[in-house]
């Protein structure tokens, strides 16, 4: 896969050569480019903001060296062969970003990010880059950073471990919370490794036992108590069918029990206590 980051500030995106990511830029596995969005500004204080149009605060980055710096990129990448390109755009009033969307990505053969700063781009960037490829508005959560770097940082690491050879244990990805599958939409539950007993805490019983049908059924019912406690919209909003007879038992000691749909919510008497 091939990554290019456009951004005032390249120094931000060191992490990209540490950890994971860092390792598969070295195998080859990311082929990552990252660029000074003020190398296409022309004038003497490489200027990439102006004032809005409509007046208000803050200032918006400018369509010019936004729209030169796209262009170059992409004439560069598609000379490399990179495959065809998406646009990423990071930005609190985009599309959550979730597991789900993250796999899509990995399924890309180039991403192309543009972190901005400021207000924002001039919106007329996204609007014409938009009828050459796929764009992806996204957001990392309901608040507000100083610019999209970080952003950048959570989704390439999001997107770079599903990559086939990132993980030294491919199935890892396969148990993660949220992850597609059997564990879908819950939070994964606790985890724990040597030695058996510290500062008098001790290891439950059943994942030393050797059973792995226990083991299996033990980690989905503490994937449904940590979801229950922590994030019960993803139980409410998920689909009856993804739960088996042994899921409805526990979500029912739980305080959770079906409605009209079949959707799960709390029971009257948990909400009341």
């Amino acid at each position: 896969m091939r990554l290019d980051v456009v951004t005032i500030f390249p120094e931000y995106l060191e992490p990209l050569n540490v950890s994971l990511v860092g390792k598969a830029r070295a195998a080859g596995t990311l082929d990552v480019h990252v660029h000074d969005l003020r190398a296409w500004a022309h004038d003497r204080h490489s200027t990439v903001d102006d004032t809005p149009y409509g007046g208000g605060p803050g200032m918006v980055m400018k369509t010019g060296p936004w729209g030169e710096a796209l262009d170059q990129v992409l004439a560069d990448g598609y000379e490399a062969g990179a495959g065809r390109p998406a646009l990423v755009v990071p930005t609190p009033s985009g599309r959550p970003f979730t597991q789900a969307l993250a796999v899509d990505l990995s399924r890309a053969p180039w991403l192309i990010f543009t972190p901005a700063r400021y207000e924002g781009i001039d919106s007329r960037v996204t609007a014409e880059y938009a009828t050459r490829l796929p764009v992806h508005e996204v957001s990392i959560g309901d608040y507000v950073l100083a610019g999209g770097e970080a952003a950048v940082l959570v989704v390439t690491e999001a997107v770079a471990r599903l990559l086939p050879g990132v993980l030294g244990n491919a199935q890892s990805h396969a148990d993660d919370s949220f992850a597609p599958g059997p564990m879908a939409d819950l939070l994964e539950g606790p985890v724990y490794t040597k030695p058996p007993r510290w500062r008098g805490h001790g290891v439950p019983e059943v994942l030393l036992s050797g059973h792995h049908g226990k083991v299996a059924r033990w980690r989905r019912d503490e994937a449904l108590r940590r979801t229950a406690a922590l994030r019960p919209d993803l139980i409410a909003r998920a689909d009856p069918a993804a739960f088996d007879r042994r899921d409805r038992e526990m979500l029912s000691i739980l305080g959770w029990q079906p409605g009209p749909d079949g959707r799960f919510g709390p029971s009257p008497d948990a909400v009341e206590e």
